[in-house]
C-alpha cells in the first residue's frame, strides 16, 4: 500500500480521471470515490465530448454511446485496475462501467463479486441532509475532486 500526502481516494480520483483522459481524450469535470466494504465506485462527472453528448440526444445515439464506452472500458480497464491494486493493496477481481449520455458521467464499479446498483439522482443531496448510507457502517471514503 502506498503512503502519501493524498489520501486513497484522491490517488484514485486522480488515477481514474488521468485513465479516463487517456483512453477518451476527455477530461471529466470531477471525479467522486466511494469505498464500501469491498466495492469501489468511481463517478467520472461530465466525461463525455460534445460530440457523444450531442449523439446522445436520441435513443439510438444514446445506446451507441453507451456501448462504445462499455467496451472500451472493458477492452483498457486493465492499467486503472493495476493502479487501484498500487494504491489500495488490493487486488480487483470485477469491473464495469456504465454510461449516463444525458449527463455525460461515466460510474465504474470495480467490486470482489458484490452486486451493485447505481442510481444517479436527478441532483446532488445536500450534504447537511445526507445522514448516512442505510448501512451500519459508514463509507470508509468520499471525494470529490474537480479537474
Amino acid at each position: 500500500m502506498e503512503n502519501s500526502n493524498s489520501s486513497m481516494a484522491q490517488q484514485i480520483a486522480q488515477a481514474a480521471s488521468a485513465f479516463e483522459h487517456q483512453r477518451t481524450g476527455q477530461l471529466p469535470k470531477s471525479v467522486t470515490v466511494v469505498l464500501s466494504e469491498n466495492t469501489l465506485v468511481i463517478t467520472l462527472h461530465g466525461a463525455l465530448s460534445p460530440a457523444e453528448r450531442a449523439l446522445a440526444k436520441s435513443p439510438a445515439g444514446a445506446a451507441q454511446v453507451q456501448e462504445f464506452h462499455r467496451q472500451l472500458f472493458a477492452n483498457a480497464s486493465d492499467s486503472l485496475r493495476q493502479e487501484i491494486k498500487r494504491i489500495t493493496g488490493v487486488e480487483v477481481r470485477e469491473a464495469t462501467a456504465e454510461v449516463e449520455p444525458a449527463t455525460g458521467t461515466v460510474v465504474g464499479v470495480f467490486t470482489s463479486g458484490t452486486t451493485v446498483q447505481v442510481y444517479l439522482l436527478a441532483h446532488s443531496v445536500p450534504a447537511d441532509t445526507w445522514s448516512g448510507n442505510g448501512h451500519s457502517d459508514e463509507s470508509k471514503k468520499t471525494e470529490v475532486l474537480p479537474c
